[in-house]
């Protein structure tokens, strides 16, 4: 009897048996949902369900499909052999091995190949022996070649009393690993009957590891139903996964443990490279990382030595090879260092750090920047091939930048006051403004080392721009005043910053009108700077008046505060929130919750190569000196600033996106409990409304799945493997917060799905609206500056720099913003950050192959499926509604970010499953 992935089990009988690593399986013509492959296969879905890449982790094997074996589960459980029959399976392995072997290891493995000495398949029975009470013996065979490449199978005899097989362990006796896509048993050729094991992994080989690996049936098995053949198999596999703490990991190894963020600086390279240790202390709170084992250096026995070669994630975790080729952090990183060297000297030419006009920054994107010869542009085209063009049919190749979305609806819309009110509910940082619940304004920081808390923004100056309309009281208690507060989080660095070359920082707020329209018009900035032991407090506010002079004061006041905006988005609402936050969870889910439990199955997906990326990007986006530091106005303090916010703000349940939106006054409940529905403050917040579909549509989707699993509030509160999931995710991932007391307990039913939805709607919908829309926002860098590098002229003490602005203004503007050098590495940068990958999946497009196998998750997966779609159309309804101001209209970018499905590219839409770039 053969039993892998049914809700019932399957008995084979004698006269059909087969194992089959990744071949297609077939169904019967009535399937309801036969996967089709998504790209290079052959096969055409007819449902709306269709099975993940089942190829993702190596992309060179064809697509397959995994999702018939459950029409047969209504077949009949058992087939009673009489003793002494003998059940034949024939194994047949599609694999891939490792590429880079060296000629006299792949020679041996060739020969061990032909041989059929290469690939050890051991069967297990889910039951235990009845008189014994042990684990029944395990049947083993050898894997042969066959004359497909990567095809391997072997024969068995079972005996006809091993019952049903509920796991496979393969020992790899190549010398190098092998990728595995799937395990498929098969009986006497009667496709229709297969049973699938879905793997997807690489196996080690046995000369790095000599334990096998273990691979369970796609059945999903909450810790109390397991079956007893299993039980001590699914505690060996989630304690080889634990590892001991201890050693540097290599890198073929699947071992997932925790660790602070001690690898971002390089003091053994140069004493300012030193950075402070991030997690484990009051001062410094963070979630923790991977941790890698690496040894310390000289200089800081406490700081990880950074090699400059590779980085240590789980072996599974890695990119396949398409996302290898098409992103790589270190790549870009090499392609950066390859780039600006050579157009240093062109720009060095124009004797201008700056722009000199703004149509010289234009001709980044109409003319670009010829490089020279030796620039070595193809390895360049291969990271940024739209950035780098060849010219005609000639070898010449230019530095030239897509015109981005916004400037090609409308280039002077960066200018507009409209704009920029608009793009705080509709923009790339949709997630920091507001409501104004309480006037006068005033800060929380220690007078004492700040200076006065009360704010300059006054009941006079607001109401004046109001124009009379109401006054300060009325537009507070009709929810029509907003705010962008970036005075308390930012006043602690403004001396800081100033010290560093060539940039500055002060406290912002900004003061937004809800007009009749619904859209907002901001009214007034304060710029901050704290006392210091020479002079006081300096603080001053500006607004759009009349007069020529506050007008162009207006806009350098906006020239900051959208820096600020945007060096808050890319170090807490991007990166803190979701790549950094989002880590504990995969580490702690991939410790305690085993790959048989339908937890782990439902949050596979969205852990989809975030610890690759979030490794990459402490190798070299978030690291001293690395692109973050270099054009960021934070500098050296860029992720330090990320641990003040996190141990400021962050907490679990306002991660969730209602819960986010009534924290910050922009929804309210209607019925004005914790479960009522959301009543928005503003009607057209494109970002709110859209994600608010898409939180529904996943919490809808996470219930249907748990009510399979869990039929009672008891069932989670008894689930072992649960609870210690979350406790690690509190007490270590999180360890910094453990004792908050808005951690939620994971005891009922509504507990678990709010969770689970929490952390699926932070990987899939919240990272997209704040990912891939940074190059059609950012890409025009004067809409969005990373920096500014000079003070406003009106502080005191500048009176050189106040005659040059009032007698040229717009080159006052240009001094302040970004170099040339600055410039052109975000744009670079944000070109690619936008970008999904060829091999991305987007959330509801592709099931899991064990979601598939069980008829009522499959039910529900579908469902999940049509309200995606569903909502993918009714955005395009509100982007062409003329009520909605904030999303239609001349020139205005229509709201997309939320947009489930997107091609590869950079298309400023596509919600795929994980933070996967």
């Amino acid at each position: 009897m053969i039993n892998l992935n049914l809700k019932q089990p399957l008995m084979l009988p004698a006269h059909q048996s087969n194992v089959v690593v990744g071949s297609r399986l077939a169904s019967s013509p009535s399937a309801a949902a036969v996967s089709r492959p998504r790209r290079g296969g052959a096969g055409v879905s007819s449902s709306s369900s269709r099975s993940r890449s089942s190829s993702r982790r190596h992309t060179r094997l064809p697509r397959i499909s995994c999702s018939a074996t459950e029409e047969v589960s209504g077949a009949v459980a058992a087939v009673t052999v009489e003793p002494p029959q003998m059940l034949t399976v024939t194994a047949t392995v599609e694999a891939s091995p490792a590429i880079g072997q060296m000629y006299f290891e792949r020679a041996l493995d060739d020969v061990g190949d032909l041989l059929g000495k290469t690939l050890l398949l051991e069967l297990v029975s889910s039951e235990l022996d009845a008189k014994s009470g042990l684990e029944k013996p395990r049947v083993a065979a050898f894997a042969h070649k066959t004359l497909r490449e990567g095809h391997y199978e072997a024969e068995f005899k079972l005996p006809a009393s091993f019952g049903p097989v509920g796991a496979v362990l393969v020992e790899n006796e190549h010398h190098k690993e092998i990728f595995i896509r799937e395990i498929k048993l098969v009986t006497g050729g009667d496709t229709s009957t297969a049973v699938t094991f879905d793997c997807n992994s690489w196996v080690h080989s046995k000369f790095d590891n000599p334990n096998k690996r273990i691979f369970f049936t796609l059945k999903s098995y909450l810790p109390s139903d397991t079956p007893k053949g299993l039980e001590e198999l699914r505690k060996k596999d989630l304690q080889a996964l634990r590892g001991d703490g201890s050693g540097e990991r290599r890198l073929f190894e699947r071992v997932y443990d925790y660790d602070v963020y001690n690898d971002l600086g390089d003091p053994d390279k140069h004493p300012t490279h030193q950075r402070p240790i991030l997690g484990g202390s009051k001062r410094f709170p963070y979630p923790r990382r991977c941790r890698t084992g690496r040894p310390r250096t000289k200089s800081d026995p406490q700081t990880e030595k950074r090699d400059g070669r590779h980085h240590y994630v789980p072996r599974d975790e890695q990119f396949s090879e398409v996302k290898q080729l098409t992103f790589g952090a270190t790549t870009l990183r090499s392609g950066l260092h390859a780039l600006l060297p050579a157009i240093r000297p062109l720009l060095q030419n124009r004797k201008e750090l700056r722009f000199p006009h703004f149509p010289s920054i234009d001709g980044l994107y109409s003319d670009g920047i010829p490089l020279p010869a030796q620039t070595g542009f193809d390895a360049i085209r291969s990271v940024v091939p739209r950035v780098v063009k060849l010219v005609g049919e000639t070898t010449d190749h230019v530095l030239r930048f897509e015109v981005p979305e916004m400037i090609e609806r409308d280039r002077f819309s960066w200018f507009k006051d409209e704009e920029f009110a608009r793009q705080t509910i509709a923009g790339l940082n949709p997630v920091c403004i507001q409501l104004l619940r309480e006037f006068p304004i005033r800060s929380k920081l220690d007078e004492e080392v700040y200076g006065p808390a009360e704010s300059a923004i006054t009941k006079e100056i607001l109401e004046k721009q109001m124009n009379g309309a109401m006054t300060v009281e009325q537009a507070v208690a009709a929810k029509r005043l907003f705010i962008l507060d970036y005075h308390d989080v930012f006043l602690p660095y403004v001396h800081k910053v100033r010290e560093l070359p060539d940039t500055t920082l002060y406290g912002s707020r900004t003061v937004f009108f809800l007009t009749d329209l619904g859209t907002l018009m901001p009214l007034a900035i304060e710029l901050t700077r704290p006392k210091s032991p020479t002079k006081p407090q300096w603080k001053r506010v500006f607004t759009h008046g009349p007069d020529a002079t506050d007008a162009w004061l207006w806009k350098l006041a906006k020239a900051h505060v959208l820096t600020h905006d945007t060096g808050y988005h890319q170090l807490v609402s991007h990166w803190l929130r979701t790549h950094c936050c989002v880590e504990p969870y995969i580490i702690a889910a991939n410790r305690q919750l085993s790959r048989l439990h339908p937890v782990y199955r439902l949050l596979h997906p969205h852990f989809r190569y975030t610890m690759e990326i979030n490794a990459l990007a402490r190798e070299a986006l978030i690291n001293a000196d690395g692109i973050i530091e270099e054009s960021f106005w934070p500098g050296k303090y860029a992720v330090e600033l990320s641990s003040v916010a996190y141990g400021a703000t962050w907490q679990f349940d306002t991660e969730a996106l209602p819960n986010d939106l009534v924290k910050r006054g922009l929804a309210v409940r209607r019925d004005g409990d914790g479960d009522g529905e959301l009543e928005l403050t503003i009607k057209d917040y494109p970002y709110a409304h859209d994600g608010l579909m898409i939180w529904n549509s996943i919490k809808q989707w996470v219930t249907d799945y748990v009510g399979v699993y869990y039929k009672s509030d008891e069932a989670v509160a008894g689930d072992t493997e649960l609870k210690a999931f979350w406790d690690e995710v509190r007490n270590v991932g999180h360890g910094d917060k453990k004792d908050e007391p808005w951690w939620p307990v994971l005891n009922t039913r509504d507990s678990l799905v709010e969770t689970l939805t929490t952390i699926m709607w932070v990987t899939s919908g919240h990272h997209s609206a704040v990912n891939f829309g940074q190059y059609h926002y950012g890409g025009y860098f004067p809409n969005r500056p990373t920096t500014i590098r000079k003070n406003m002229p009106v502080e005191e003490g500048r009176d050189e720099e106040m005659r040059k602005f009032l007698s040229q203004p717009e080159t006052t503007l240009l001094d302040m913003m970004p170099t040339q050098m600055q410039a052109i590495r975000i744009m670079t940068t944000l070109d690619i950050l936008s970008s999904h990958s060829p091999d991305e999946e987007y959330m509801g497009e592709f099931a899991e192959p064990s979601w598939l196998v069980e008829p009522m998750v499959k039910a529900a997966f579908e469902k999940f499926s049509g309200r995606m779609k569903e909502i993918e159309g009714f955005i395009d309804e509100c982007n062409n509604n003329p009520e909605n101001k904030n999303r239609f209209g001349a020139g205005i970018v229509p709201y997309e970010l939320l947009k489930p499905f997107s091609k590869p590219g950079v298309t400023g839409r596509g919600i795929p499953y994980s933070i996967s770039i």
